[in-house]
């Protein structure tokens, strides 16, 4: 019997994060031929974390054009992806999460009949707006996958909720807990590699930094410009620094742009490679973030998660006390913050929290069953 032969396909840079320790995984298994394909849905944030990662795509569809509307993505991303698993004839294929690549996979895959692994299944907010378009992306690719990696319980539950099968479905943690602690390890051995933090970092000395993150789609607008006002106004304080790598997307860095620029105690700074962003979590004391996988990686480190989002797809860190939703709302952000700041009692009940999000194990796991061999 050959080789069993699985492509793994992700696009944007949190897939790469949380999908190059799956790679390495299976690249391990003798019975297992690993191929790699990139759809380049985010490029610059994307080739960080291949360099990162090791990781050299055996196809880059290289699909991103500027200002590409959600409807031309899918449509080019079907075509594209259609062409390579036609030439490529994979036994499986693994997608992670819940972007526009991971859906469009999973559909190329189910019109040939190819089977489909979700890593990272079963996340959901319950709002098909919020996140948008993420929650609709995740929960097609739930109707096709017939391995689904569950990171929680509570995810394996949602799944199960919905009448999947539950032979299908396997509980292994996240694995961007494992990226995390092998990045850390690998920063202890090699300093070098989250060198272009130091700079930014040095002008804050003696300050408590809080790490900023927002991109999501659902925010653009009135709830971009929310958040910039609720820094603006933390950013008043002259205990704290604000350390923010802004999305390059015109509707965060314009806004943000306006609203922060010349202010001594923010720096805005490109997106930080993954390396130096692991050195930012490590830094802070707070993370304001309507990022994802921010709410799973910060309680690792044992920093505690505002998340500026109305509705969250990871209820877990939120139960557990590692994450709390504070929404848009400038107010309620400020007086969160401030809470945090001024509270000890209240920072260390967040701070010591459990993080329900994995062991650092989760990409072995993911391997074996796949292989065949759990």
């Amino acid at each position: 019997m050959g080789k069993q032969k699985v492509i793994i396909v992700f696009g944007t840079r949190p897939e790469a994060i949380k999908m190059f320790p799956v790679v390495h995984a299976l690249q391990a298994r003798t019975t297992v031929e690993t191929r790699v394909i990139v759809t380049a849905q985010h490029r610059e944030l994307l080739d960080q974390v291949l360099e990162i990662g090791g990781i050299v795509p055996d196809i880059d569809l290289d699909v991103m054009q500027p200002d590409q509307t959600l409807d031309a993505l899918t449509a080019r991303l079907i075509v594209e992806l259609g062409h390579a698993f036609d030439a490529e004839k994979p036994d499986r294929v693994v997608v992670h999460g819940d972007t526009l690549t991971a859906m469009v996979a999973s559909l190329a895959a189910y019109y040939r009949k190819i089977p489909v692994a979700h890593v990272e299944a079963g996340l959901r907010s319950g709002d098909i707006h919020h996140p948008w378009p993420e929650e609709v992306s995740r929960r097609v690719v739930a109707c096709i996958a017939d391995l689904n990696f569950a990171p929680t319980q509570a995810a394996a539950d949602a799944l199960r909720a919905e009448n999947r099968d539950p032979a299908t479905i396997h509980v292994t943690g996240n694995t961007v807990i494992d990226a995390l602690l092998a990045t850390q390890a690998r920063i202890g051995r090699e300093p070098g590699l989250a060198a272009a933090f130091a700079p930014i970092a040095a002008p804050f000395a003696g300050k408590r930094v809080i790490a900023v993150t927002s991109h999501r789609r659902e925010n653009f607008g009135g709830g971009m410009a929310a958040i910039a006002g609720a820094i603006r106004d933390i950013a008043q304080r002259p205990d704290v620094a604000v350390i923010f790598p802004v999305h390059p997307n015109p509707n965060v860095r314009a806004v943000m742009d306006d609203a922060l620029a010349g202010l001594a105690n923010v720096a805005m700074v490109d997106p930080l490679d993954y390396p130096n962003f692991v050195a930012l979590l490590d830094r802070c004391e707070i993370v304001l973030t309507d990022s994802g996988g921010v709410q799973e990686e910060a309680p690792s480190l044992g920093k505690p998660v505002l998340v500026m989002r109305e509705t969250t797809e990871r209820p877990e860190g939120v139960a557990a006390g590692t994450a709390r939703l504070v929404g848009t709302d400038r107010a309620r952000i400020v007086a969160q913050v401030t809470a945090l700041l001024d509270d000890p009692a209240a920072y260390q009940a967040m701070a010591r929290a459990h993080n329900p999000f994995g062991d650092g194990h989760a990409a072995e796991r993911i391997a074996r069953i796949i292989a065949g061999d759990a």
